[in-house]
């Protein structure tokens, strides 16, 4: 382990550790003075923050950009100081941090015996909306946590959200049949769909141009006849994360293979889209995403 992973490792580590031991003002109050000074620092991925907004918001000023990537930053580090002191909320705060529209769609389809594939971008706290889920409903889910470096770093976020009542999956090559099988015996499988983690992504129009995202989603409810629900998170001036589950993307009736999983991969980047325009600030994509971008040559210290 190189000394930059092991620091890395030591901070996680230190936030989950110190985080969950501050009162919640406390707690709220240092999110905000670290998303601060990341923002007026400016680095690359606050400078990245701020390219991907200027899609979503078109012909926003220099100004208005740099006014969403502050809100940006501060919704961004919400995010992670709630997600350090969820192992330490009672029931009680979970299932009062999170107020859900469209239940019916998720109960409904589990209540049908087909299983349920929920995808989700990258808005506000998909973890405590996973937590609310087997807190709550006293429902399981299954998700799939991409590999980090170090080793010690991606064991940390397992044993995290193992503790929140999730399974969770290594991203890998085998991780499709495991899914497959949850939802063949009535499951729900949770994923965040909207970042291609693989060289398998379907292209679709996003924000009036192309980028890359997962298969996954679509091939699962193509074989499994599970249902596929698109989530929306978001929050706003309260301590209360809001979301929306919204109607399933239904599978094509005629088409191949593919053509069905573009056409369902496109439904989903829609209506995530949706989603990001109305709380563009909640979406933390602090990486390239569209394929222009990802021509580029990475800037240092940039996943590509």
């Amino acid at each position: 382990m190189s000394a930059q992973e092991r620091l890395t490792d030591a901070l996680y580590g230190l936030g989950w550790s110190g985080v969950k031991k501050l009162p919640e003002p406390a707690a709220v109050r240092l999110g905000r003075t670290i998303a601060d000074l990341a923002w007026k620092q400016r680095g690359e991925g606050v400078r990245r923050l701020e390219s991907n907004y200027a899609r979503v918001v078109p012909g926003a000023s220099p100004e208005r950009l740099a006014e969403l990537s502050r809100a940006g930053m501060r919704s961004y580090l919400r995010y992670w100081m709630e997600s350090f002191r969820l192992p330490a909320w009672s029931a009680g705060r979970i299932t009062a941090g999170f107020d859900l529209k469209g239940l019916h769609h998720l109960t409904e389809g589990l209540a049908a015996g087909r299983g349920v594939v929920a995808a989700l971008p990258h808005l506000a706290n998909w973890d405590l909306a996973g937590a609310w889920v087997t807190t709550k409903l006293g429902i399981p889910l299954t998700t799939v946590a991409e590999r980090l470096k170090p080793e010690t770093l991606y064991d940390r976020f397992v044993a995290y959200r193992e503790g929140l009542g999730m399974e969770v999956l290594p991203h890998s090559g085998a991780v499709f049949g495991i899914l497959a099988r949850r939802l063949r015996a009535g499951g729900l499988v949770c994923l965040v769909a909207d970042r291609d983690l693989s060289s398998s992504g379907v292209e679709v129009e996003f924000f009036g141009d192309t980028a890359r995202m997962p298969a996954g989603p679509a091939l699962l409810a193509q074989q499994t006849g599970a249902v596929l629900l698109p989530v929306t998170l978001w929050y706003d001036d309260s301590p209360v994360m809001k979301g929306r589950i919204h109607p399933p993307v239904e599978v094509p009736g005629s088409g191949t293979r593919a053509e069905k999983t573009s056409v369902m991969t496109q439904a989903l980047a829609d209506v995530f889209a949706t989603g990001i325009a109305d709380h563009p600030e909640d979406w933390h994509m602090l990486q390239r995403l569209w394929l222009a971008d990802l021509g580029a040559r990475p800037a240092h210290g940039e996943q590509p």
